[in-house]
């Protein structure tokens, strides 16, 4: 064989050699067609077995020995011998042959028994031209019409494939019925929606190379239709001749995106006429009627000269009239009239006069009470805190009067209170431990009232060993809390909803968001305000002796830490430090987030940045660990802690039921252009934090919040977010084209990190004489949940009303340090946690606890600790740090006791304890 495949121009081969007795050659593998990228050659592979020999054919040619590659091996299982053979075909062959068809090669194997051969490999150069043989062109289209779009790829080896885009995001007509692609290269929209307005690009690509299309726009607009007529309107002449009028408006819908205006008239206008209306006029008196015994005699007359008619008016006047017919002289009951009548009028006067008296006297009590209820309210304000059950001692609810004008808790201080009204207010107070000397009350509560005086006679504290009574006496002062703690709020929420309420004038612009204080053995609280970022240093979590500069920041550049997929940054990036200390005790790290909380939806992640700046992940929220805790909130998550560091929550959704919750808000301001007004839409996460940022920035642009903000739910489904203009007064403001209606794909909003999306719409006045400003903006998602905000403004400044929204006003206090930072006293929190840690037969123990104030997870975290109840007690004063609800705290211990005392009912054990229900037996 080599001597004859040697030869360029050898001769053929014979089909078949004599040799021993076996079997044809068995082709394990063929060559494959295939192309040749560039100037790449590629390899053609031919597997037989048994076989002798294999070469391979091109073009009907033999090619060179040389030109093979040949490996040899044996089957293991039929010990006969397989031979793989390769061979090289390059660009330039491939050119230089001209043939009738394309360039091929097959191989040839030989055996002792004779030939076999394989399938022809055909190899062609790959190329794709750059110009489209038809671009898409752009169509305006009636809303629901149909939509077609031509494409026609460029010329191609192998031919190319389309893919078609729309605002430079791949459609998928398997996730949208109306939408087909499959049709020779075109794109077909059955029914054509607003949110189908954009630019498509058909993309055409091979194995070598992409090329786009020219971009078409569509345009779905919507012609106008009339709305139904009005109620003719009443005539406009009171009398005589006049007109009536109705009308009718281009809303039905109103034209959109260049759609035809209605046509025909918004008003039409017909003729009345209007009765005029004729007074009534009395006619002449009728004649006096015969004297009657009451020495009277009367006479009558009737409206009737003429009657009113058509709504005139009715006669004035009296239609009847008497007199004495005798001139005083008549006689009844034997008595002269004159005198009857004026022993009339001396009853009548006697009447008035006791009648005056009586008054008088009342109006004198009055005065009485009303003095000395106004010299009582200007004394001595007192409490009487009276117990009311076992255990709720130390957390009582009180009555006080209050006078005083101008608080300072309320937005309108400028209505004057009523003095003489008593105004009662239930809520907790926190009762300081005694040993610090002074009150620890709730100031914003308590700063208007000139002294406090608070007498306590608490059954918990007897009931916990604290037997001594205490009486205070003291002022409350700006260092117990800064005026304006919103946990003062908290017991008062239901009763003055607008103390919550701050204008957004009132926000400064951002700073540095980081707070820095130092902290001693006895803890203390530090907040980034208006964030809902916090951190609580519990008592004793640095050692005595000491003092530390703790610090707490919100990342405000881009996140380092990137989520895969479609997992998604739940909150801010938040670093706590210095990283090189440890506490003793955990701390509770407060971070918000803007998942809808479900375990069936998400799974989320606490992951920790190391000091190479990688991210790792430390639990998972529903992971059981000892090493730290999470407690997930509506909105925030607490986490427990030993050592500080940056730390980041996220989200991974296993179900497309997963929401994300975001906050939309709506901003507007006139720009350079004094007929332009931009509205910036805002979808943010629904985080504190998040929506400060956008405030900030907005404040920058000169920007005002037009409507209170919405919560979207955005389900992780995969569906965009459409954003509208709605209702758009005609002839008085125009948007510009092809903006209306503006589509967010789902990528964008799901995957958006921290940045907030924002939408801009540019509306142009017809005249400068336009200033009100109404319309509406839809915020939906596809097939999801969908949000209306209702804007009605002034387009000036000085006309316009300012927006209220509701906030955590925590500026004034960022670090609290001691005991002043805590709800629960001290020595009260020592008594609670010598209770229940330890464990006993009567059930009474820190797992009671815990499961009282809904901490029913991952209970082997708190078993670790040295006092389960004091880390339970740390989260429970993190998750009220704003409402400081002390009085379910309250509840939740006064139910133990009554658990505790039913199993002391049937339990037969000879153990004493201190018992929950003692102080209440006994009265105290």
């Amino acid at each position: 064989f080599p001597s004859l495949l040697g030869n360029d121009n050898s001769e053929a081969l014979p089909e078949s050699i004599p040799s021993a007795p076996g079997t044809l050659p068995h082709f394990m593998e063929e060559p494959d067609d295939a192309y040749i990228i560039k100037s790449n050659p590629i390899v053609l592979r031919c597997k037989a077995m048994p076989a002798m020999q294999i070469f391979f054919k091109c073009n009907g040619e033999w090619v060179h020995q040389n030109e093979h590659v040949s490996e040899e091996s044996m089957d293991e299982t039929t010990g006969l011998k397989v031979r793989e053979v390769f061979i090289n075909v390059t660009r330039q062959q491939v050119e230089d042959f001209h043939g009738p068809e394309d360039y091929w090669c097959q191989c040839v194997a030989w055996s002792h028994l004779g030939t076999s051969k394989s399938r022809k490999a055909s190899v062609r150069i790959a190329y794709l031209r750059k110009n489209f043989e038809q671009d898409p062109q752009g169509k305006e289209v009636p809303i629901e019409g149909m939509i077609v779009l031509h494409c026609r790829p460029p010329e191609g080896v192998p031919a190319a494939e389309v893919e078609w885009l729309k605002n430079e995001e791949p459609i998928d007509s398997n996730l949208d019925e109306n939408i087909d692609t499959r049709a020779d290269h075109n794109l077909i929209i059955r029914q054509a929606r607003l949110s189908d307005s954009g630019n498509y690009t058909c993309m055409a690509a091979n194995i070598v190379a992409k090329r786009r299309s020219m971009s078409a726009t569509v345009v779905v607009y919507v012609n106008g239709g009339w709305s139904s007529w009005t109620e003719w309107s009443n005539c406009n002449a009171r009398c005589g001749r006049g007109w009536q009028k109705r009308s009718r408006t281009c809303t039905n819908p109103a034209p959109l995106n260049g759609g035809a205006f209605c046509e025909g008239m918004s008003v039409q206008k017909i003729t009345c006429t209007s009765l005029c209306p004729v007074d009534g006029s009395w006619e002449v008196w009728s004649e006096w009627s015969v004297c009657s015994p009451e020495c009277e005699h009367l006479r009558v007359r009737e409206c009737i000269a003429p009657p009113p008619r058509n709504g005139g008016k009715y006669c004035e006047g009296l239609s009847q009239e008497s007199e004495n017919c005798t001139e005083g002289l008549c006689i009844q009951d034997k008595k002269p009239l004159h005198e009857i009548k004026s022993q009339n009028i001396e009853t009548a006067s006697d009447i008035a006069l006791y009648s005056g008296l009586g008054a008088a006297v009342i109006a004198v009590a009055v005065l009485v009470v009303g003095v000395t209820l106004y010299r009582r309210s200007q004394s001595e304000y007192g409490v009487d805190v009276i117990d009311s059950s076992a255990l709720t001692g130390g957390f009582q609810t009180f009555n006080f009067k209050t006078v005083r004008q101008g608080n300072s808790l309320l937005l309108n201080s400028s209505m004057q209170p009523d003095l003489t009204v008593s105004r009662t207010y239930s809520g907790p107070i926190c009762l300081q431990d005694p040993m610090d000397k002074e009150l620890m009350t709730e100031s914003s509560l308590f700063n208007p009232l000139s002294d406090i005086k608070v007498k306590v006679q608490s059954s918990f504290m007897v009931s916990l060993g604290v037997t001594e009574r205490a009486e205070y006496h003291g002022k409350a002062h700006s260092g117990t809390f800064p005026h304006g703690n919103n946990r003062a709020f908290g017991t008062m929420q239901a009763r003055n909803k607008a103390t919550y309420i701050q204008n957004l004038s009132s926000i400064s612009t951002r700073s540095e968001l980081k707070t820095t204080a130092i902290f001693g053995h006895l803890g203390g609280r530090l907040v980034v305000p208006n964030t809902g970022v916090s951190l609580l240093i519990p008592h004793g979590a640095i050692p005595e002796e000491s003092s530390w500069e703790v610090y707490l920041a919100i990342t405000q550049k881009e996140s380092s830490l990137q989520p895969e997929g479609t997992d998604v940054l739940l909150g801010p990036e938040v670093t706590c430090g210095p990283s090189d200390l440890s506490v003793s005790t955990p701390f509770a790290l407060t971070i918000p987030h803007c998942a809808e909380v479900n375990s069936e939806h998400w799974n989320i992640h606490l992951k920790k940045r190391t000091l190479q700046g990688k991210w790792e992940e430390v639990m998972s929220v529903e992971e059981e660990t000892t090493s730290c805790y999470c407690l997930l909130d509506p909105y925030a998550c607490h986490i427990l802690l030993n050592s500080f560091g940056t730390y980041a929550l996220i989200g991974e959704p296993i179900s497309d039921c997963a929401v994300r919750q975001l906050k939309v808000a709506v901003f507007g301001c006139l720009s350079c252009n004094s007929l332009d007004y931009n509205l910036r839409v805002y979808c943010m996460d629904n985080t504190p934090c998040a929506f400060q940022e956008v405030v900030s920035d907005e404040r920058l642009q000169g920007g005002q919040l037009l409507e209170e903000p919405k919560l979207l739910h955005f389900r992780g489904n995969t569906f965009s977010l459409q954003i509208s203009v709605l209702d758009i007064p005609p002839f008085l403001w125009r948007i510009k084209p092809f903006t209306a209606c503006q589509e967010v794909p789902f990528s964008r909003v799901w995957c958006s990190s921290q940045k907030p999306l924002h939408c801009a719409f540019s509306l142009e006045r017809y005249t400068p004489a336009t200033t009100q400003l109404s319309c509406k903006i839809c915020v939906r998602q596809v097939k999801g949940h969908e949000q209306i905000l209702q804007i009605q403004t002034s387009i000036l400044e000085s006309e316009r009303e300012t927006i209220a929204f509701f906030a955590h006003d925590d500026s004034n206090f960022p670090a609290q340090l001691g005991p002043k930072a805590f709800k629960i006293p001290y020595s009260i929190r020592q008594r609670i946690c010598a209770t229940f840690d330890t464990p006993n037969a009567k059930g009474k123990d820190w797992q009671m606890l815990a499961q009282k104030n809904s901490i029913n997870r991952n209970l082997s975290y708190f078993a670790t600790q040295s006092s389960p109840s004091a880390v339970i007690l740390d989260l429970w004063e993190a998750r009220h740090q704003h409402d400081g609800d002390l009085d379910s705290l309250a509840c939740a211990l006064e139910e133990i006791g009554r658990t505790h005392s039913k199993i002391s009912d049937v339990t037969a054990t000879e153990i004493e304890e201190p018992d929950f229900n003692y102080s209440r037996q006994n009265g105290l």
